[in-house]
C-alpha cells in the first residue's frame, strides 16, 4: 500500500495538499487488512477476522480477509468504490502512517510521497503560507494517535491469545464454482479451548475486556462464505 513514506515536514511538504476523495483503488490488491480489536464489532458483520502469525515479533496480528486470495480485494466496486458499509481504519488513515522517531517511545507522521491522493493544486493544504501545520495534519494526529494506543492493546490482547494457547491453525476448503481453494495459513481462536478455560483465566478475560473482541472474532468466521460468493458473482460477471 506504501510506496514512498516520508516524515511530514513544512520544508518538504510546504506546498502539498492531500485529496478528499471516496476512491479506494490504492486498495484494489489487497486481500488482507490490520484490524485492531477495537474494530472487531463492526468488522465481523462484514468480513471474516482471522489471525496470522507476526514473526518478527513472535506474536500473531489480527486481520480482515477481503479476498481469497493474493491481489484481490473482493469490496472494490467500480471507480474505486468500497462496496461495504465499514472500512478498517488501516485503510481510512491512508496516505498517512506513524513511524518510529529516533528517540524511544517517540511517533512521527509520515506521508506517502508516491500516492495519487497528495497533490500540488488539488485539495486541502498541509501547511499554512507561515510553514504552521493546518487543521489537516492536527486531525491526521490525533486520528494516528488514536490508533496507535488501539494497536498497542490489541498486541496485548494477541499475546494473551498466544501465550493461552488458544489459537489454532485454519484450514478449510471452499468451492468458487471454477475451483476449489483453500484457505489456509490464518490462526483463530478455539472454542473448544476458550470452554476450558480455568475460571481464573476466564475472569482475567472478562476483566481485560477481551469477551467481546473474542466473541466478534467467532461469529465473523462464517463471512468466509461472503468472500465466496463475491468470488462467484465476480467470475460470472466476468471480472
Amino acid at each position: 500500500m506504501f510506496e514512498q513514506m516520508v516524515p511530514v515536514a513544512p520544508e518538504r511538504h510546504r506546498n502539498k495538499k492531500v485529496r478528499n476523495t471516496a476512491g479506494f483503488g490504492f486498495a484494489a490488491e489487497f486481500h488482507i487488512a490490520y484490524v485492531t480489536m477495537h474494530e472487531f464489532s463492526r468488522a465481523a458483520a462484514i468480513y471474516p477476522i482471522v489471525f496470522l502469525e507476526d514473526k518478527p515479533s513472535g506474536g500473531y496480528r489480527s486481520v480482515v480477509l477481503m479476498g481469497l486470495e493474493s491481489g484481490e480485494n473482493l469490496f472494490i466496486g467500480k471507480e474505486g468504490v468500497w462496496t461495504a458499509s465499514y472500512i478498517p481504519a488501516m485503510i481510512r488513515r491512508y496516505p498517512f502512517a506513524l513511524s518510529k522517531g529516533e528517540q524511544e517511545g517517540r511517533y512521527v507522521v509520515c506521508v506517502d510521497e508516491g500516492s495519487a491522493l497528495l497533490s500540488d493544486t488539488e485539495g486541502a493544504p498541509l501547511f499554512d503560507e507561515q510553514g504552521q501545520p493546518t487543521q489537516v495534519i492536527e486531525n491526521v494526529k490525533r486520528y494516528l494517535s488514536e490508533l496507535q494506543q488501539m494497536d498497542l492493546m490489541t498486541l496485548e490482547f494477541s499475546k494473551f491469545l498466544r501465550d493461552h494457547n488458544l489459537l489454532t491453525p485454519l484450514s478449510m476448503r471452499v468451492n468458487t464454482s471454477d475451483q476449489v481453494k483453500s484457505i489456509t495459513g490464518c490462526f483463530v481462536i478455539s472454542e473448544e479451548r476458550m470452554n476450558e478455560l480455568s475460571d481464573e483465566v476466564f475472569k482475567t478475560l472478562r476483566e481485560k475486556r477481551y469477551l467481546p473482541a473474542m466473541y466478534a472474532h467467532l461469529i465473523s468466521l462464517p463471512q468466509i462464505e461472503r468472500l465466496v460468493q463475491l468470488k462467484k458473482e465476480r467470475s460470472h460477471a466476468g471480472v
